[in-house]
């Protein structure tokens, strides 16, 4: 995936974010216990949908929007791509993550996220109730942990490479439209998820979380309705569930990686089922 951004965009992105008082030198737009990056499209208006974005272990959301692939595959849709930053220090590690396990203290991220798309709504003029919350490995893991707690939060939920923590949430409060994505060879987050810390910790089965997602959105039962092919992603859906429900796996043949042509896959699904 290309790493560095063409002009235009760039010029765009350090527009925006002058015209919102975030700095021309693209720095973070700030808001209460924390920070997030932003980049827009040409002409964004009030109805301008986001991708709200969050990074991996390590990471920040100023490092997203180096991710020049992945801005400009929502850009040129018309998305405003925003990244946030996680909290310092999660766990027993350093740098920048996400505090999804249940009993981590610190920061509330569920709130922190939906204080920076109000934010973002109102400092850019965009569209909060049009906003896909996505993120990449520990990102995902936040995704699937704030949809499972607030599931009507955001209007779509995209994790990639990222599920639950094992042991596993017993239920999730209701139904979703969550599209997972994830590489066949990943193994930093295997399929079957693996231990860390020496034990002290375990990622979940990611088929053990489709399992969930299919309780919570009211599934007949566990077989797929449609199965399809984009380009090198195999899909699979369960569609006749909750209404305003959707649910979607695509593997694809690559490891823990964000895969070319990703952004364009997950904007047509979400196109496709518009919300009420």
């Amino acid at each position: 995936m290309k790493t560095i951004m063409a002009p235009a965009l760039l010029l765009t992105v350090l527009a925006g974010a002058a015209n919102a008082d975030c700095g021309p030198d693209q720095a973070p737009c700030l808001i209460e216990d924390g920070e997030y990056h932003v980049a827009l499209p040409d002409t964004p208006t009030a109805t301008t949908p986001m991708v709200m974005f969050l990074h991996g272990w390590g990471s920040s959301g100023a490092a997203t929007l180096g991710n020049s692939g992945l801005v400009e595959g929502l850009l040129e849709r018309g998305y405003a791509l925003v990244a946030p930053t996680g909290s310092r220090s999660v766990g027993s590690g350093n740098g920048y993550g996400w505090r999804f396990y249940p009993g981590w203290d610190g920061r509330d991220e569920i709130e922190f996220l939906q204080r920076v798309r109000d934010d973002a709504a109102e400092r850019f003029d965009l569209d909060p109730d049009r906003t896909i919350l996505a993120g990449f490995s520990g990102g995902a893991f936040m995704v699937n942990y704030l949809a499972c707690a607030e599931p009507e939060a955001f209007a779509a939920y995209a994790p990639v490479a990222g599920g639950f923590w094992r042991p596993h949430p017993a239920q999730c409060a209701g139904p979703v439209r969550l599209f997972h994505t994830h590489g066949w060879r990943d193994g930093t987050v295997p399929l079957e998820g693996r231990a860390l810390g020496g034990g002290q910790y375990r990622q979940g089965d990611i088929f053990a979380g489709l399992e969930i997602w299919r309780a919570a959105n009211l599934c007949p039962d566990e077989k797929p309705t449609a199965y399809a092919q984009t380009g090198q992603f195999w899909r699979r859906a369960w569609s006749r569930c909750a209404p305003d429900s959707a649910l979607e796996l695509a593997l694809f043949p690559g490891g823990h990686a964000i895969p070319r042509d990703w952004p364009g896959m997950i904007l047509d699904w979400f196109e496709d089922r518009p919300t009420n």
